[in-house]
């Protein structure tokens, strides 16, 4: 029998990351997943789209599929942009942060692969592909 699987083709415009974390939490309804699973999904995933959106320097599409299996919910969103050395990618310092004007962000993808029970990056000139994936305990 075929997995089943949704698509999601989202125009890089504000607030699109919401149409996704909805169809999560429609997916996590079906799989009987609980609220917290639910939630952690729904936060990697407007993490995963907000860093698609911003970084990828992209004016086409993000695409997302969720596949659906039996023990697991894998998530992947695709953008077709200039890609990133993950290597190169810095975690912010937490004291440079506090009590400063600086922007406090950067913490994207640390807050992705720790919502998560495991995420891989695929990433090169024609794109990037953030794949991630929950655990399902029953």
């Amino acid at each position: 029998m075929k997995k089943p699987s949704v698509e999601l083709k989202l125009p890089i415009i504000p607030n699109m990351e919401l149409i996704a974390t909805q169809t999560a939490e429609v997916i996590a309804r079906h799989m009987n997943l609980n609220d917290e699973q639910s939630g952690e999904i729904s936060m990697a995933l407007i993490e995963a789209c907000i860093n698609a959106f911003e970084h990828s320097k992209s004016d086409s599409n993000v695409f997302i599929h969720f596949l659906i299996e039996e023990d697991s919910l894998i998530v992947k969103v695709i953008d077709q942009g200039i890609g990133f050395d993950k290597t190169k990618v810095e975690i912010p310092k937490i004291e440079n942060k506090i009590g400063k004007e600086e922007r406090k962000r950067g913490w994207g993808l640390q807050l992705i692969q720790e919502l998560m029970d495991s995420v891989e990056f695929e990433s090169n000139s024609d794109g990037t592909i953030v794949t991630m994936k929950k655990n399902i305990n029953k």
